[in-house]
């Protein structure tokens, strides 16, 4: 059944009463182009790459204009509409006509989602029942702290109180996600499980938690890096022991991203299905396969129990989707086969990265891979296992008939 999604535009920390202490986007820089999978092939940078990964709209869309590309969207679709998303660069909370939006998007009679706020510009203790009202089914809530001093300390919230009433409210009435990017020493520990309490007990239906990135290496592609100079980070395996942690602990669900979802055990759930690897094609190829520090080991036994005799190369960046051409520079080309596949997402412009990684002199073959192989602990939160599996199943078995037709015998 189809979907609308509904882009309010607006712009990180202009359009959202200012950059929380952690967020990805503080101290932005205006970056070149990074050149990505939607570029032409003899020109790097396009509006995604050169734009909408930096998320940089002039502001907030006018209501009329959001009105006609509802109207423009529903005139090209067929069937009833499922759910409706209202999402963008600024925060929902912070739209200047927020309630007319809502009214208007109401008139639909479709179940109302909000992929994301912070909160923050939720003022109005009344609100909760407004969007109950008009058919809010599903919200994702960024929390960070059940603390009204660590909000307003933290992500600058003016009324961190009210936020939080709205949220009880809403957990009682409508499906409530939380999220909330973890800082070492801030609200981790004690605080991190009193947050965990509190959503629980007043209803909501799980928590996606996020390792804080500090580092260029942790996904910091912006010159932005490091957001809190000083600010120590998790490593990946603290992170995930975290999670397991506070999975076992808790009924709601917990997932975090980069790694993991313990209920479902994803990334890479189907490493625990020896029946679901039998399906997969069986490597005949040789080709080398690039991919992000977090998913390089699981991609190796994936493709290694499928009879795969090569190397998958760690590139230094931990997500693969947010690999830069920085970081194919620094690698070894002499490691390299003669045939390089690497990250579908990643942000780097085809013939640059041939360029680079054919700088040894061997004129290698580079192949942009499958867009995506396993889900994270965000995408997965709203997943059925089997939903998992399909997707890695149908990921993975691409990556491999790629191995098999530019691969070398």
């Amino acid at each position: 059944m189809p979907q609308l999604t509904v882009d309010i535009g607006g712009r990180p920390g202009l359009d959202c009463r200012g950059f929380c202490d952690y967020c990805y986007f503080r101290h932005a820089k205006d970056v070149p182009p990074f050149g990505c999978r939607h570029c032409p092939p003899f020109r790097k940078g396009c509006d995604y790459c050169s734009r909408s990964v930096k998320e940089r709209y002039s502001g907030f869309r006018d209501l009329p204009a959001i009105a006609d590309d509802i109207l423009a969207s529903l005139q090209m679709m067929e069937g009833d509409l499922s759910r409706i998303t209202i999402s963008g660069g600024g925060d929902p909370s912070c739209y200047p006509r927020f309630r007319d939006l809502v009214d208007l998007i109401a008139g639909m009679e479709a179940p109302l989602h909000i992929g994301y706020t912070s909160g923050k510009g939720f003022d109005d203790p009344d609100l909760s029942r407004f969007l109950l009202e008009r058919g809010l089914a599903e919200i994702s809530f960024t929390i960070f702290a059940s603390s009204p001093e660590l909000r307003r300390k933290h992500m600058h919230d003016p009324t961190p109180e009210v936020s939080l009433s709205i949220l009880e409210d809403l957990c009682g009435g409508c499906d409530v996600y939380g999220a909330a990017v973890v800082i070492p020493g801030v609200n981790d520990g004690e605080v991190l499980l009193e947050t965990c309490s509190w959503l629980e007990e007043r209803g909501a239906k799980g928590l996606i938690l996020m390792r804080f990135a500090n580092t260029p290496e942790s996904g910091l592609i912006l010159g932005n890096a490091p957001i809190l100079p000083g600010q120590t980070m998790q490593t990946v395996e603290e992170f995930r022991d975290m999670v397991t942690s506070l999975s076992r602990e808790f009924r709601m669900k917990i997932t975090g991203t980069p790694l993991w979802d313990p209920e479902i055990g994803s990334p890479f759930a189907i490493l625990s299905e020896d029946g679901l690897l039998d399906k997969l094609p069986r490597v005949t190829g040789r080709a080398s396969v690039v991919s992000g520090r977090v998913a390089a080991p699981f991609i190796q036994e994936i493709l290694d129990r499928r009879g795969y005799r090569c190397r998958v190369v760690p590139a230094d960046k931990e997500i693969a989707c947010l690999i830069t051409i920085d970081d194919l520079e620094r690698l070894n080309p002499g490691d390299l086969e003669g045939v390089v596949i690497f990250p579908g997402r990643a942000f780097v412009h085809d013939e640059e990265a041939r360029e680079v990684l054919s700088a040894d002199g061997c004129d290698r073959v580079v192949v942009r891979g499958p867009e995506t192989l396993t889900a994270d602990g965000e995408t997965s939160m709203g997943m059925t296992r089997n939903q998992v599996l399909e997707m890695e199943l149908e990921g993975i078995g691409n990556l491999i008939r790629l191995i098999n037709q530019y691969g070398t015998e």
